[in-house]
């Protein structure tokens, strides 16, 4: 039974707590967490995104020491330092181009490890950066460098990858479980399917772990991907080749030509129906 208020009137149905956590109201929840965000983002004037994937197991070296295995948390600990290294670039980067909107604002899943390297980076840099996070029973609490106007929480695995794809003009990813993985296939699919209305920067950053963990080539023998896949991403092994292909890739593709109409760039027209 509702109970009704003092006044006698029930509680209108967008105010009506109960149902908006019922099955029932589900689209309503998923809709949300579309509108919600792109609100915000409007309101920050964001432009587009550059994305890092990783691992949020992956230590800084100021946490090694509580690591599990504090020996295999050294060395990957480059990795996060190598992310707060390039994030810090591309930032400072993309503050110096003449703009009217935010441009290429760094954006991760706004936990530990590679996500809080790259929104660490790009603080520390002085520009704000976007942590979507995504409720998780362990691992994932939002780090303490995403811009609070730009810290994002998401119920929906779904939604939450919408939107790293949705303004990115490029992605970085780093070494990384069954999520990077997810991700990184995910993006590679759009990209070599062509449901994304815009040409993707992609690095794989770690050559010698991405060809551990997939075996391109062996895909391309199996007929499993044409030759020409293997040219949808690049690697990269230091900050500096990274920043490099990034920055020549965005300029040649996203500066260098006349600028797309405001109706085109804003968030909400970047991929394909």
């Amino acid at each position: 039974m509702i109970e009704h208020p003092l006044d006698g009137h029930p509680p209108l149905a967008y105010q009506n707590e109960a149902f908006l956590n019922t099955p029932s109201a589900r689209t309503l929840r998923m809709l949300a967490e579309y509108l919600e965000p792109q609100s915000r983002l409007r309101r920050e004037n964001i432009q587009d995104t550059i994305v890092f994937f990783g691992s949020a197991r992956i230590h800084s070296p100021e946490s090694i020491a509580s690591a599990a295995s504090p020996a295999k948390a050294v060395a990957m600990a480059r990795y996060y330092e190598d992310a707060r290294e390039l994030a810090r670039q591309l930032t400072a980067w993309a503050l110096a181009l003449p703009r009217q909107r935010r441009r290429f604002v760094i954006t991760s899943g706004g936990g530990p490890g590679i996500m809080e390297a790259a929104n660490r980076g790009a603080h520390e840099a002085g520009g704000k950066t976007m942590g979507l996070n995504i409720r998780l029973p362990f691992e994932q609490a939002p780090n303490p460098y995403v811009s609070p106007e730009l810290n994002f929480d998401f119920h929906y695995f779904f939604m939450r990858k919408f939107w790293f794809a949705y303004l990115a003009k490029a992605l970085v990813a780093f070494p990384g479980g069954f999520g990077t993985l997810d991700e990184v296939m995910e993006i590679l699919t759009l990209a070599q399917t062509q449901k994304l209305n815009k040409k993707m920067v992609i690095v794989l950053y770690g050559r010698s772990y991405w060809e551990q963990i997939v075996n391109f080539p062996a895909l391309v023998d199996w007929g499993m991907i044409a030759p020409g896949d293997l040219d949808l991403f690049q690697f990269a092994d230091t900050p500096a080749d990274a920043f490099a292909h990034l920055t020549s890739e965005l300029d040649r593709l996203y500066l260098k030509p006349a600028a797309p109409s405001e109706e085109e760039t804003p968030a909400i027209a970047q991929t394909r129906n």
